[in-house]
């Protein structure tokens, strides 16, 4: 293997690239960037590390979620804070379904870029430039807007670091207080058609923070009642952005990519011997790899080597993404081959991307069923593998958009129309991402108990 520098991956093919009309003016762009003050810390990346060594270990669950694209357009305090206090009420029910730590983190503060399956796209007989998301282009289809701009990349570097300082605020301020967080769950168990399913869930939280407070543990006594862990996470998809936000640790003389916490390879930018790999296998942060139906044992046991070469626990995470019918006889195999050869990761289920359709007046859609069924069987592999499944990784808003079918609220393809938002794919709402929690915690309730008494024997 060559030796890496922070710029080798300019000598490797790199997929999914926008093509910049000047690029004077992206030179001086990075060389702006590379002037401002990181985004995140090493250290904060280290911690998240260590957290994801211990799921890697059986002894945490991952919950990532968050916007498919960001918009810029959508940069407000009320939306961020819904997408955030979802996330808190999915991680309170999946900790007491999986009774373990959950891990939180954001598609957030930076989830601006999005590969596409075209370089173009054609409307009417017009054809542009694919939108590759608004670090890149804008969504309007004009000429002026699709041609790919450099100072975007300093728009969305701004509203990730306004995004970050809010999402600290909320994490360290009170705003993620548990009894308060409970309490946002009761109203939406009292609201949902599948209310008795999700009651007894509940009580049962109810009454463990009763108990904790007639302990004395409560948000006045213990910090961690009233504060939370959050990190944020993207695609490392633009890769001069993460170039330029890439600096050396003052403590430990490593790069460290300060874009975000965590970043992620995506499935169509997984090669070996591409620019991706190559920029992602130098630095030290914790990384991910999205794995699709055409990876081979092969090819995902050189790509942990590449990514992993020391085998480090909680370095590299493995986001498998088949789709509801594919999962069981696509994953089983490359789960296997990571067992035997004892590479220490953890495994996400997305189970968004294999799942989605179009609808025949056009709306791109996922179906709930097939999100959950997805996410079943992911659990069902590792199960019969002896692996552990690890979290789970969505799509999903704090809004109450209309993109994906199905759920307690039973929508329709004739339901899309009425708030059908994202410029990219579809998203579970808020209301379908706190169904999904509830489900998935009644999935980990329900395995634990063989694993405990296993355990007692």
């Amino acid at each position: 293997m060559t030796t890496w520098t922070l710029d080798s991956w300019r000598n490797h093919p790199a997929k999914q690239q926008p093509t910049y009309p000047d690029a004077a003016k992206l030179a001086a762009q990075e060389d702006r960037l590379r002037a401002y003050p990181p985004l995140v810390f090493a250290g904060e990346a280290r911690r998240l590390k260590a957290a994801l060594a211990q799921v890697a270990e059986g002894k945490a669950i991952v919950l990532q979620g968050g916007d498919c694209a960001e918009s810029f357009q959508d940069f407000t305090a009320n939306i961020i804070r819904d997408t955030f206090r979802v996330l808190l009420q999915m991680a309170v029910v999946l900790t007491f379904g999986s009774s373990m730590p959950v891990v939180k983190i954001g598609r957030m503060a930076g989830q601006f870029a999005k590969p596409r399956s075209s370089d173009n796209e054609t409307i009417d007989g017009v054809t542009l430039p694919s939108y590759r998301g608004d670090i890149v282009n804008g969504p309007e289809f004009t000429p002026e807007a699709r041609i790919p701009d450099p100072a975007r990349m300093e728009f969305g570097y701004f509203q990730s670091a306004g995004t970050l300082n809010l999402l600290r605020a909320f994490a360290s301020g009170g705003y993620a207080d548990l009894h308060e967080v409970h309490r946002w769950n009761l109203g939406f168990v009292a609201r949902s058609p599948l209310a008795d399913r999700y009651q007894d869930l509940a009580h049962r939280i109810d009454e463990t923070l009763r108990f904790m407070a007639a302990c004395g543990i409560n948000s006045a006594s213990t910090p961690q009642i009233r504060e939370t862990d959050f990190y944020t996470s993207h695609e490392a998809l633009l890769l001069p952005y993460e170039q330029a936000l890439t600096r050396i640790d003052s403590l430990t003389n490593d790069p460290y990519a300060c874009s975000a916490h965590f970043l992620w390879i995506g499935d169509r930018t997984r090669q070996p011997d591409g620019a991706h790999v190559e920029f992602l296998r130098g630095v030290k942060n914790p990384l991910g790899m999205k794995v699709g139906p055409t990876t081979t044992a092969e090819d995902l046991l050189r790509i942990c080597d590449t990514l992993n070469p020391a085998n480090e626990a909680g370095r590299l995470t493995l986001i498998a993404r088949m789709g509801a019918e594919k999962v069981e006889k696509m994953l089983s195999p490359l789960v296997r081959a990571i067992q035997k050869e004892g590479r220490k990761v953890v495994w996400l289920c997305d189970p968004m991307h294999g799942n989605t359709t179009t609808t025949s007046n056009g709306y791109k859609t996922r179906s709930f069923d097939a999100i959950l069924s997805e996410v079943r069987r992911f659990f069902d592999v590792h199960a019969a593998e002896g692996s552990w499944a690890g979290g789970v990784h969505v799509e999903m808003t704090g809004q109450p958009v209309t993109e994906c079918v199905g759920g307690a609220h039973m929508l329709t393809e004739a339901d899309l129309a009425k708030r059908y938002e994202t410029f990219v794919d579809p998203r579970l709402n808020a209301e379908q991402s706190l169904e999904l929690a509830f489900l998935v915690a009644e999935e980990l309730k329900r395995r634990r108990a063989p694993m405990q008494a296993a355990a007692a024997e």
